[in-house]
């Protein structure tokens, strides 16, 4: 069986190792560490909260990080890249950056879930130049070009 191997930072000795909240989670719950203690948000605020946790992926994947719903949708935090990509060969720290809509402060504690990772495979293909591309009934019209609803 493949793993997704997780080692945990310097001073992190208390957060569980990210994983599938039920049988049928497609992501694994991300949470914060903040050993010097918790961050609160103002609303436009960026930060960028470490997870706690470094990654070996298995090779032919990526870790997509992406918003918590409940998270997004009750406190107004987004992820600003979402979804987030790393890479197999990224053996660093998972970071988490947050943004802040929210109007009252709201304050992150160390331990809570802010964010999920999703494993994905990636297929990689040769590229090449080409002199003309072919056309599709669509074309090449942009933003809003399949209609104005």
């Amino acid at each position: 069986m493949t793993e997704i191997k997780f080692k945990r930072v310097e001073g992190n000795r208390d957060l569980p190792v990210p994983a599938y909240a039920t049988d049928g989670a497609a992501g694994m719950d991300l949470r914060a560490f903040l050993p010097d203690g918790p961050v609160t948000f103002e609303h436009g605020d960026l930060e960028i909260i470490s997870t706690g946790f470094c990654v070996e992926l298995p090779p032919g994947t990526e870790m997509q990080v992406r918003p918590r719903s409940g998270l997004a949708l009750k406190t107004g935090f987004i992820i600003p890249n979402s979804p987030g990509t790393v890479d197999e060969d990224f053996r660093g720290c998972v970071m988490v950056g947050l943004y802040y809509l929210g109007r009252d402060p709201y304050t992150i504690r160390h331990g809570d879930r802010i964010a999920q990772a999703v494993i994905a495979e990636v297929r990689r293909y040769p590229t090449v130049v080409v002199e003309e591309l072919s056309g599709t009934e669509r074309g090449s019209g942009g933003f809003g070009s399949t209609g104005r609803n």
